[in-house]
């Protein structure tokens, strides 16, 4: 124990003194008291005050805690709160960090729903292959809620939005309270029995573990699971989860939910039917266009000068063609008329009339005509030809020398 004779304290000493007592001796507490004052901040955290007939205590949850609580805290509310002592120095005053909520009472629930859930389970009403697949296009959906409740109104709004054609079947339920759940139960046996839709939502809003209650009844489960008509269970919101969800066909995170559950087919369908109209539309509007752009290809003047785009390269071609022969032709002449001026050049140096032109002469025998080629053929007295160029003359040999 401190000595608290003599010694003088500073406050801050105290109450650091009184803090360290305090947040070492209480850091594991459960504490049930009545909601008061509950001040919820824009940050998310919670402040509030918890008290009885006798004592109040400050408390504080944080925003990462405030989400998990299953509930709407309002003023008024017994609740059961964990958490650890705090000294607030500042203000010289202490107050309780919670770490979770939950309302009076509500473990002693949730141990009885874990029972019957364990219960029907073994019953096979949570069994998979007792699913029913719910109807495509559902042209009467039954509704089972209160008939002044939100859900109702939500699923209306979203029903009419979407599959205005679609038929509904109202059958109104208690959905809190004694005896809840065995109407609800019932609503279910009487839509079976008259076969009063292709499928059955049956839910409400959000709320506290015992406003839920009646959607866990065994009632409500069994009349889910026996039910010939697929069930859409739609309770609360995504955070809330009932017994009917595991009994369902399928379960909603809300009301809203199951509406569009119910009516997506027909929205689905609408859409895949508005994008197939929108794409032959736009299929055939361009396939027009390029049809008027092919057509456009065969006016008169398109045709013709078309047609000059695939001669006029043959006309080219042709003209080409001709300049090359009449080129090579004249070169072939010019060719062959200069071997021809050759050879009559060479026939005309070697001929005999060219070479008596340069003043020669043929001698032959006026008799036989023979050519005399020498001197010394020759006799006396014989009588010789003299040929030239252009002209002849005869004489008589009187004599030759060697």
């Amino acid at each position: 124990m401190f000595d608290q004779t003599h010694k003088i304290y500073q406050v801050s000493d105290l109450t650091f003194l009184i803090k360290e007592i305090l947040e070492s001796s209480f850091m594991a507490l459960t504490v049930e008291g009545e909601l008061s004052n509950f001040r919820p901040s824009s940050t998310g955290h919670w402040y509030f005050t918890l008290k009885d007939d006798n004592a109040m205590i400050q408390g504080v949850m944080f925003k990462g805690k405030s989400a998990s609580v299953r509930f709407q805290p309002k003023d008024g509310q017994r609740v059961k709160v964990k958490g650890t002592l705090a000294v607030y120095a500042k203000r010289g005053s202490y107050q309780i960090i919670c770490s979770s909520m939950e309302m009076s009472g509500e473990g002693d629930i949730l141990a009885m729903l874990e029972r019957r859930k364990q219960k029907l389970a073994d019953l096979g009403y949570f069994d998979l292959d007792r699913k029913k697949r719910l109807p495509l296009f559902p042209s009467k959906v039954v509704v089972i809620s209160s008939p002044t409740g939100a859900a109702l109104r939500d699923i209306l709004q979203v029903l009419n939005r979407r599959s205005s054609g679609l038929d509904v079947v109202i059958l109104p339920a208690p959905v809190q309270g004694e005896g809840a759940g065995d109407e609800i139960a019932a609503q279910i046996n009487i839509a079976n029995k008259y076969n009063m839709g292709d499928v059955i939502i049956t839910g409400r809003g959000g709320g506290a573990l015992e406003d839920l209650l009646p959607f866990s009844e065994e009632s409500v489960v069994i009349a889910i699971g026996e039910s010939e008509i697929p069930v859409i269970s739609a309770v609360g919101h995504e955070i809330d989860t009932v017994l009917s969800d595991l009994a369902a066909d399928y379960r909603a995170p809300t009301p809203s939910a199951a509406a569009e559950i119910v009516s997506s087919s027909r929205e689905e369908l609408r859409t895949i039917v508005k994008n197939i109209q929108n794409n032959i539309s736009e299929r055939l509007i361009d396939k027009t266009e390029k049809i008027r752009i092919l057509l456009n290809q065969f006016t008169p003047e398109n045709l013709e000068r078309n047609f000059m785009q695939i001669i006029q390269p043959l006309f080219l071609r042709l003209d080409d063609a001709k300049e090359d022969s009449i080129y090579t032709l004249r070169e072939i002449l010019l060719k062959k008329s200069h071997q021809v001026e050759l050879v009559k050049a060479d026939l005309e140096s070697s001929s005999p009339l060219t070479i008596l032109k340069r003043g020669f002469a043929v001698v032959s025998d006026m008799e036989t005509g023979n050519l005399i080629k020498s001197a010394g053929k020759l006799k006396q007295g014989q009588m010789i030809n003299i040929r030239f160029s252009k002209d002849q003359a005869s004489a008589e040999i009187k004599g030759q020398n060697k």
